[in-house]
């Protein structure tokens, strides 16, 4: 795969966790935010269990345990941010949510920077610049006052950019991304489930009110979007990966617009814009590049 296609997949996946967006709100006036990710995992497990097999079946090689180990824990620091988000809804606003949630765009190449020493190439830096600013202005150019959700939210950016940086560093070489997304979705699955049964009383009855809010989370915005993640990352790099992903704020706004009926301020057609002009210039000022110096 070329890294032009990969960025496009990721561009795919930002679409669908756009829309998911949506559901993830609506799916909290039924039921608690564990159990929401707890549901949503079982059912994106249950979609890759099959293909996972297969996917083992046909390698040439066993995995090595350490292999599994690294798997099991990427899905806990996923479960780790995608609760965080969940349990911060409930005391913040979606605008706040998804500006900060973009916040892991920044810190995916400060984090690589620090942990790993991985320097990312220059037309990153301005890059995020534009992403970031992109989503402050699809939001309205301003958040309203930071609270505890706010706070969570901050913390689950900060996991998010831990995922993509890890999968790049412990997943790519084993060339397994089926198998990995089913063992990232179970570990969530199961955190997420106990974690319901321990801290919430939900009922089983309430689950059927949020039912299509968990279908679509389970089978496009994790099953789907995750998957899509995890092999398009293979052929890209991790800062690349965060802005293209990001553009989940950008169809979130739009769905919204479509679906909600809520209307995107005026300056947000600028932010729109911004997004999109990152993603060009990560895309296209390598190649360039690269085909001035090989010329």
């Amino acid at each position: 795969m070329t890294r032009r296609n990969a960025n496009l997949l990721l561009l795919l996946a930002g679409a669908v966790w756009g829309m998911g967006f949506i559901a993830q709100s609506t799916a909290m006036d039924d039921i608690g935010p564990y159990t929401f990710v707890g549901a949503r995992f079982v059912i994106a497990s249950i979609v890759l269990l099959p293909l996972a097999i297969y996917e083992s079946k046909r390698a040439t090689r066993k995995l090595p345990v350490i292999a599994y180990l690294q798997f099991i824990v990427i899905g806990a620091v996923l479960f780790a941010a995608m609760a965080l988000q969940q349990v911060g809804l409930l005391t913040t606003t979606v605008t706040n949510s998804g500006v900060l949630t973009g916040l892991y765009v920044v810190i995916v190449p400060i984090l690589a920077l620090l942990i790993f020493r991985e320097i990312p190439h220059y037309i990153i830096w301005p890059s995020v610049v534009l992403t970031f600013s992109g989503i402050f202005l699809l939001s309205g150019g301003h958040l309203s006052a930071l609270t505890k959700g706010d706070i969570l939210t901050i913390m689950c950016a900060v996991g998010n950019a831990l995922q993509v940086i890890l999968i790049t560093r412990y997943v790519i070489k084993y060339a397994r991304p089926l198998t990995f997304s089913f063992m990232q979705f179970a570990t969530i699955a199961i955190l997420g489930s106990i974690s319901g049964l321990g801290f919430e009383t939900t009922e089983m009855t309430s689950l059927l009110p949020a039912l299509p809010e968990i279908l679509y989370a389970g089978i496009f915005s994790s099953a789907l979007a995750f998957t899509i993640q995890a092999v398009a990352q293979r052929y890209t790099t991790a800062p690349q990966t965060a802005i293209f992903m990001s553009s989940e704020v950008l169809f979130a706004a739009l769905f919204g617009a479509i679906l909600l009926g809520e209307r995107i301020p005026a300056i947000g057609y600028l932010g729109g814009l911004l997004i999109f002009t990152a993603m060009i210039l990560t895309e296209t000022i390598p190649h360039i590049k690269r085909k001035v110096l090989t010329s």
